[in-house]
């Protein structure tokens, strides 16, 4: 939010430290207990030894199967569970919330799934969970709340173009052995078609009001789509030499349980929702500041933010770069070498680091981000620190090192591949206070998630969409089912009368964007010019990106009707955010085609 996150990120007071049940604090009625703050939290933190547990490695699954030398589908079964998680060496086993093939070798962060390209994937999401959430929850945002008890989950595979009933609709939520189901619920098991580019995305839970809880928790996984004939002749690093890096902030209590706030930032309006959660500790695949212990060749890390709300700007402290091959679930165009990266909530890099020109036998990963970003406070000793790499001593390679850092990729990035576009929209996003100027939610064009739907682009089309950024803080936009691209991003001028039209007249036509859309533009770095699921809108500017409702590669539509119920939405991806209730659904229309010779356009059946 736009206030200074200095203010003890908003933490109110009274959270018990000692053992907490369904977010209720359990004490003895005699002894009050000790108040949680962020001095607390950051002496907690500030007690785990940095680099002493090895970065783990989820497992991978793989997406498809063989048959007489033929790749053919399968059908997969993944749980979610509650088991005991130990984050550092030196905390206690915790609670958490993870998904797994089964309990036992459930993890946090879940197991990678690894699809391949054009090999649909069937995957039944079951619920285990208790009858109560680890962590608190607030009833007065939209929330599913189950009439028996349980905690509702539903499974949003992130970046992947599928239809709408696999989309993981918030309203689609379901609690253990689907004893309850949220209305737009319909089935069990879900079909990814797996027809987009080869990239990274990642699954994780999107249940109406509980997706920054439910996350908080440990519910989330990475998710790879491959496509050996793309992928191979890039010879980029492989096998032990490709890696996941999973970056999520935590807060722990002195018992080493994860810690959520308890009280809100205006708990007469929303006694536990804060607009951000900030945790104190860093943690990667699930360990608080883990080493990795690498040779001298060249590595490749698929790099997810998979934090509620904090951005990292990452570099690494002996000033080698990262040489950036692809973003989200799309490749470059080409490589582009830069020295640190800014990565929002939901976002991911895949990335080659050349430890062989190493000049330091170790290599922190640092992070420099403020929070909220841009304009809070800057990381301190513990959160400007992601972990550290550990190079052996020089040796002979086993098995040599072959990989390269490929000069050109795929030709498909470029955001002038898909031709004009067919509609221009305005996207704006406003936050609403108290009097006193405490958050009390955030809306996109005015709206509530439940507001008739206002967007809905032509299934195999291409759109513009103007966003505007009205609040402090720099939002990830993600988009269901479509992919887009920033190309311009423009700082408004006289923002306060600008914000001040706005509020009173939601329509950005008639306060005269275009007259005070004229500030200096900002380059839409190189390392962000493909086709991504998440793209920053800076505050106090608009944000213009091309919006691709279509197949990106090959310029071709869906081969599934995309214009099905229960639709799709799109959504900031600070979690916090989104379930209160910057989010918005999105609705396609069917395809049109032109007549060969002919003006006149038809409707075209997707189904």
């Amino acid at each position: 939010m736009a206030a200074d996150g200095g203010d003890a990120h908003r933490v109110a007071a009274a959270l018990v430290v000692l053992v907490a049940v369904a977010g209720v604090a359990v004490v003895s009625a005699q002894v009050p207990p000790p108040p949680v703050t962020t001095a607390l939290l950051q002496q907690v933190a500030g007690s785990l030894q940095m680099y002493v547990d090895p970065l783990p490695q989820m497992a991978k699954i793989r997406g498809y199967g063989f048959q007489q030398g033929r790749v053919v589908p399968v059908n997969l079964t993944v749980g979610m569970f509650q088991k005991k998680w130990k984050f550092h060496r030196d905390l206690p086993e915790t609670p958490v919330f993870v998904y797994g093939q089964c309990a036992d070798s459930a993890t946090f962060p879940g197991p990678t799934i690894v699809a391949r390209h054009d090999v649909p994937l069937s995957v039944t999401w079951e619920n285990h969970l208790p009858d109560s959430h680890i962590l608190p929850w607030d009833p007065t945002v939209p929330t599913a709340i189950p009439k028996n008890g349980g905690v509702p989950t539903v499974v949003h595979l992130h970046g992947s173009a599928h239809p709408p009933q696999d989309d993981g609709s918030a309203f689609a939520w379901f609690t253990a052995g689907f004893r309850e189901t949220g209305p737009a619920w319909t089935q069990a098991t879900y079909r990814y078609p797996n027809v987009q580019p080869p990239g990274n995305l990642w699954y994780h839970d999107h249940a109406l009001g509980l997706t920054r809880a439910n996350l908080l928790a440990g519910l989330l996984g990475a998710y790879v789509i491959e496509k050996p004939e793309i992928d191979v002749p890039m010879d980029l690093p492989c096998d032990d030499d490709d890696l996941h890096i999973v970056v999520a902030d935590r807060s722990f209590n002195v018992d080493g349980s994860l810690y959520m706030n308890s009280t809100g930032v205006a708990p007469s309006v929303h006694p536990q929702w804060q607009p951000e959660y900030f945790g104190e500790a860093v943690t990667v695949n699930g360990k608080a500041w883990p080493f990795l212990t690498v040779h001298r060749r060249r590595y490749r890390f698929r790099i997810l933010n998979a934090s509620n709300a904090r951005y990292f700007n990452v570099s690494l402290s002996n000033g080698m770069p990262f040489h950036v091959v692809g973003s989200d679930a799309s490749y470059l165009a080409g490589t582009v070498t830069v020295s640190s990266l800014l990565i929002s909530p939901a976002e991911i890099f895949d990335v080659v680091v050349d430890f062989s020109v190493s000049p330091t036998a170790e290599v922190e990963m640092l992070n420099s981000a403020p929070y909220p970003f841009p304009n809070g406070t800057a990381p301190g000793p513990l959160t400007g620190k992601v972990m550290k790499f550990v190079i052996t001593p020089n040796g002979p390679l086993d098995p040599p090192d072959n990989s390269t850092v490929p000069d050109r990729e795929v030709p498909y990035a470029n955001v002038a591949s898909l031709g004009p576009t067919s509609e221009t929209r305005y996207i704006v996003m406003y936050e609403y206070q108290t009097p006193s100027g405490q958050p009390t939610h955030l809306y996109i064009n005015g709206l509530r998630l439940e507001d008739p739907v206002t967007e809905t682009p032509r299934s195999g089309t291409t759109e513009l969409w103007h966003v505007i950024n009205l609040t402090g803080d720099n939002h990830p936009l993600h988009i269901h089912l479509g992919m887009f691209q920033a190309f311009k991003m423009q700082q408004l001028v006289d923002l306060q009368a600008f914000t001040d039209c706005m509020t009173q007249l939601n329509d950005a036509v008639k306060c005269g964007v275009d007259q005070h859309a004229v500030g200096p533009v900002v380059p839409v770095p190189d390392h962000e010019k493909t086709w991504k699921n998440v793209v920053k809108v800076p505050p106090g500017f608009v944000t213009t990106v091309v919006v691709a409702f279509k197949l990106v590669d090959t310029n071709q539509p869906y081969p599934f009707d995309a214009t099905a119920e229960p639709g799709y939405v799109y959504h900031c991806h600070i979690l916090d955010h989104e379930d209160n209730a910057m989010i918005r659904p999105l609705k396609l229309l069917p395809s049109l085609k032109r007549f060969a010779g002919s003006n006149e356009l038809m409707m075209i059946d997707e189904q």
